[in-house]
């Protein structure tokens, strides 16, 4: 099998270390470490020669007259030329450049390859409406609530039937747009059992605050338990006795707590 000159630098990137693995989570957090690390560095650094001049150069008895001394009002000799400040300026930028382009590199890398193989990952479909989230599994089964299995890679088309919205886990490290007539794909994967909250981080109106939903990650035997018993909308579905929507309301149904549009038009014309 040969390797495309894309493929073959995505390798020696992961074998170089290059690149962080693992979950969002995994990766953000190393990204925030390097950050950390090199700025204590930077920081350590700048306030070290600050003190050191400071220490060296300062007043007190004991202190003779320097004839080399610079006087007020004279430009101070003895710089090298600027090759001080072309030099200190030369790594800022180096560093600098270098730090955001292999931070944009390492994002654009693991949005587009996330862990574990091909086949074994999951495609779910979210669809953004005001004011809530519906998530469409493979079989057809769609919720209000996404439940995922712990430890596998799923795969996530996002995309809205009304305005724009943000899809978000933040607990996860997932953020997307959702966009009506476009679709955009992430991933996420968690390697910890749990409920999290995904969110909308777009402004989409009036319930904006109310567009959240239950992410569950469960264990993988019962995650495949639960996905057995789901079918799709020409099926029988059971996604109530699953827990998806227990008032009885369908994926569509607005959050509890949600104002709908016939209450917010009424008290409209009553204010009118």
């Amino acid at each position: 099998m040969k390797l495309g000159a894309g493929d073959y630098a995505h390798v020696v990137l992961q074998q170089g270390g290059i690149v962080p693995k693992g979950t969002r989570v995994e990766v953000f957090r190393q990204i925030f470490t390097v950050f950390l690390a090199l700025g204590t560095l930077v920081g350590v650094v700048v306030v070290g020669y600050m003190v050191y001049n400071a220490y060296k150069y300062r007043d007190g008895d004991g202190r003779g007259d320097d004839p080399d001394a610079p006087r007020l009002g004279e430009l101070p000799t003895g710089g090298g030329g600027g090759r001080k400040l072309f030099l200190s300026f030369g790594l800022s930028t180096i560093i600098v450049v270098s730090l955001i382009a292999w931070t944009y590199g390492t994002l654009l890398y693991v949005e587009e390859n996330p862990p574990g193989e091909e086949g074994e990952t999951t495609n779910i479909e979210v669809v953004g409406f005001r004011f809530g989230w519906e998530f469409v599994y493979p079989n057809g089964h769609s919720a209000s609530t996404l439940r995922v299995p712990e430890n596998e890679t799923i795969r996530l088309s996002v995309t809205s039937d009304d305005v724009f919205h943000t899809f978000g886990v933040p607990d996860l490290r997932v953020k997307t747009d959702a966009i009506p007539g476009q679709t955009t794909d992430t991933w996420l994967r968690a390697d910890e059992t749990g409920t999290y909250e995904a969110r909308c981080f777009e402004l989409c109106g009036a319930g904006h605050s109310y567009m959240t939903a239950e992410v569950v990650v469960m264990e993988p035997d019962e995650y495949e338990a639960w996905y057995a018993n789901t079918s799709g909308p020409n099926g029988n579905s059971n996604s109530s006795s699953a827990g998806d929507a227990p008032d009885g309301s369908s994926a569509l149904g607005a959050p509890t707590g949600a104002p709908s549009v016939p209450a917010a038009a009424s008290s409209l014309e009553v204010v009118a």
